[in-house]
């Protein structure tokens, strides 16, 4: 492959490659200039790609490694964060302001319950461990074959493996027990009770349905309802989405959120009231 090729090769996986790490890190800078700098690194070594892979598991990989300083500086995320941010905005208007215009600065200002799906996998997928976070996006979300995803990750075929199945087992019963926007069983409705506080006037329950993870809500078989959780988050770009600006803006401030929900305590704390939500 010459230089020229791989320069088309690349831009034809840019988007795919910067979804990737953002889902990784998530700071959209960050995963601008590790995309950036991930193009200048395969410009600079194409001779030295023997094509003993593909490009894109080679680009993957690259990729993966200029990651790894911003990987292993990240603390796992509590499978509670989401409550912290939800709770803190309850009991602050400031906070609720400033959300409430990166949502009036979104298109269309519509809230997509799809979009909110793909984003709370992007959440839970960060409370794992880094290679069960990794190995996971790869082959559900990027649909690597263990054997690629060995060569990116420099993981033996075991590890990969394992990571995958602990990783799908994790993920299932973190979204058992706090779902119930699907099982019903759990605790956390953030989808539902964010689309009728910004789109009050479209029925939230009527939008759901029309998604299949929701029809198929009851189906006792746990693994087909990860299954399609995943493949309805294959199927958004979270850096190029209607709802993009908000979604990013929530996790690039989710560690903040946290730190300031438990100095206010608010899991515990009640709101002295509600209705700048309505506003």
């Amino acid at each position: 492959m010459n230089s020229s090729e791989a320069i088309d090769s690349f831009l034809a996986l840019r988007d795919q490659l910067r979804s990737f790490v953002f889902r990784l890190l998530p700071q959209r800078q960050d995963a601008e200039d590790i995309v950036q700098e991930t193009y200048i690194r395969v410009r600079e070594n194409i001779e030295s790609f023997r094509e003993e892979s593909s490009f894109r598991t080679w680009v993957f990989s690259i990729a993966l490694n200029l990651s790894k300083n911003h990987l292993n500086k990240q603390r796992r995320w509590e499978e509670s964060s989401q409550d912290y941010g939800a709770m803190l905005h309850t009991h602050s208007a400031e906070h609720w302001v400033v959300f409430r215009d990166v949502f009036d600065a979104t298109p269309y200002r519509n809230y997509e319950i799809r979009e909110h799906i793909a984003y709370c996998l992007i959440c839970i997928n960060k409370t794992l461990l880094v290679e069960q976070q990794v190995c996971l996006l790869l082959k559900e979300i990027y649909e690597f074959k263990v054997s690629e995803i060995m060569r990116i990750s420099g993981l033996s075929e075991g590890k990969v493996k394992h990571a995958i199945a602990d990783a799908r087992r994790n993920m299932i019963r973190i979204f058992d027990e706090r779902c119930s926007f699907v099982s019903k069983r759990g605790r956390c409705d953030q989808c539902t009770a964010l689309k009728g506080i910004l789109n009050p006037e479209q029925d939230a329950q009527v939008e759901a349905n029309k998604i299949a993870l929701v029809r198929q809500g009851d189906s006792p078989d746990r693994e087909y309802l990860l299954d399609l959780r995943l493949e309805l988050t294959r199927s958004i770009d979270p850096l190029n989405s209607p709802n993009t600006r908000l979604n990013t803006f929530m996790l690039e401030n989710r560690d903040a959120w946290v730190e300031e929900g438990k100095k206010r305590n608010v899991l515990e704390v009640r709101p002295k009231s509600t209705a700048h939500l309505s506003k």
